[in-house]
């Protein structure tokens, strides 16, 4: 049991700090494409006010079916991103994980997949939940990559279901079960 939990070989997880976090949650919000990759909805700003109250409120509240953390590099300690474990069902032994780059210069250089095994961990090992579940978007690729180099299975789509540019997207749901990820990960 000499595992730090919270740490794999490039990032470690922590507490979300409303002081220091909110700059650069404001600056990556201004930045569309990073929107239209983490949420479906349509691109929205907030204010460093707003995301700071957002935070502060966050940090506050006890909810027993969430868990947000911030994703640092281990290198410079630097926040990068951020990484969610929720709408928690716990008769149920599952979870809804949400991540995301902020910094575009790290994307696709392998930080969000070790944030992600990291999480992964924390579900199975510290949780003890049975199925991780998440969704994303047919336009991006790297993200799918992504969860599936994690071990991450496709489990269906919503067909057609995003209007972007005037073309329309599928939404892919992807999962991982215990016992898979017990297998791909030791």
């Amino acid at each position: 049991m000499n595992c730090d939990l919270l740490r794999g070989e490039r990032v470690r997880l922590t507490a979300r700090n409303a002081a220091t976090d909110a700059p650069l949650l404001a600056q990556w919000s201004y930045d569309s494409e990073y929107l239209r990759l983490s949420d479906a909805g349509p691109a929205r700003l907030y204010s460093l006010a707003q995301i700071q109250e957002y935070l502060e409120k966050e940090s506050a509240a006890e909810n027993p079916h969430a868990f947000f953390f911030a994703i640092r590099t281990l290198a410079e300690e630097r926040v990068i991103g951020d990484i969610e474990l929720d709408g928690i069902r716990w008769t149920h032994g599952d979870a809804f994980v949400g991540i995301s780059i902020g910094e575009r210069a790290l994307w696709s250089q392998g930080y969000g997949s070790d944030a992600l095994r990291v999480i992964l961990r924390f579900a199975f090992d510290e949780l003890n939940l049975h199925r991780v579940s998440l969704n994303t978007f047919e336009y991006n690729p790297r993200a799918i990559r992504a969860y599936l180099k994690c071990g991450f299975q496709i489990e269906g789509r919503q067909r057609r279901a995003l209007n972007r540019n005037g073309k329309r997207w599928d939404v892919i749901y992807m999962g991982i079960l215990r016992a898979e990820w017990a297998n791909s990960a030791r």
